[in-house]
Formats: C-alpha cells, sequence, structure tokens
C-alpha cells in the first residue's frame, strides 16, 4: 500500500504533501486518516516549526474523490456519520494545530481542498490557482 501523504522536511520546515496527483489530491477515507495522522505527529515534533501543505503535481486538491463518495453512497447512516466526523476531525485539527500552517497552493482548490486552505493560518497561492467551493451556473 502507498502513502497517500508524504512529509519532505527543510530544517525546521515540514512540507506535508497531499500525494495522490492521479486523481487531483481528491479526498478518501485513507487520504483523510493519513492526513490527519502525519499533522498530529508534526505537531509533537518539537523540531518542527511550521508546516507547509501542498498538493503533488498540479492540483492543491480536488475536495472529495468521487469513487469514495459512490462508495459511501451505499454506506449506512452510521457509516457516513463516522465519515463526516471524521473529516471534520482533519479540519479540526488542522485548524487548531500548535505550529504555523501555510497553505501553498500550487493550482486547483475544489470543495474539501478550499476548506483546507481555510483552516490554514496562511495562504500563499500560484497567480492562476482556483478556487470553487461548489458548482456554480452559467448565465
Amino acid at each position: 500500500m502507498t502513502s497517500s501523504v508524504r512529509i519532505d522536511r527543510r530544517g525546521a520546515i515540514a512540507d506535508l504533501v497531499i500525494d495522490r496527483g492521479a486523481v487531483h489530491n481528491a479526498f478518501d477515507d485513507v487520504l483523510i486518516a493519513e492526513l490527519t495522522a502525519a499533522l498530529k505527529q508534526l505537531d509533537g515534533d518539537e523540531r518542527v516549526r511550521a508546516i507547509v501543505l501542498s498538493g503533488a503535481g498540479s492540483t492543491f486538491s480536488a475536495g472529495a474523490d468521487l469513487n469514495w463518495m459512490r462508495r459511501m453512497a451505499s454506506a449506512s447512516a452510521d457509516e457516513n456519520r463516522d465519515d463526516a466526523l471524521k473529516l471534520a476531525e482533519l479540519m479540526r485539527t488542522l485548524h487548531y494545530l500548535g505550529k504555523p500552517t501555510v497553505a501553498r497552493v500550487n493550482g486547483s482548490a475544489y470543495g474539501g481542498g478550499v476548506g483546507l486552505v481555510a483552516c490554514c493560518d496562511h495562504a500563499i497561492a500560484v497567480s492562476d490557482a482556483s478556487f470553487r467551493c461548489r458548482k456554480s451556473n452559467s448565465v
């Protein structure tokens, strides 16, 4: 099994990279668990002074993985609630982390990807980054 996140260190800076470039760094249950665990690990590491969150490839995060959403459509109400609570724990962990966080937005951030950016202390984006929380209607 491959990891959905990668931690690269530059001195006291930890680069936390969402590494699911093939699906535009979209969330699934594995990514949520691994990203939450990585954030908690880095928060407890005294050598780390700041965390930079980014996505592999040309996308920061496309939000929820459609295949994961299809699987969850057939899950029970309890399973869906537990799944939602795990996503909420990820966002809460990032928001209340004890170290400064920077979202390095290297491309598109959609849905939950925008949520990750919003939970960071600071955000820096490339000039052609795009942000979208829901499908917009054409006029």
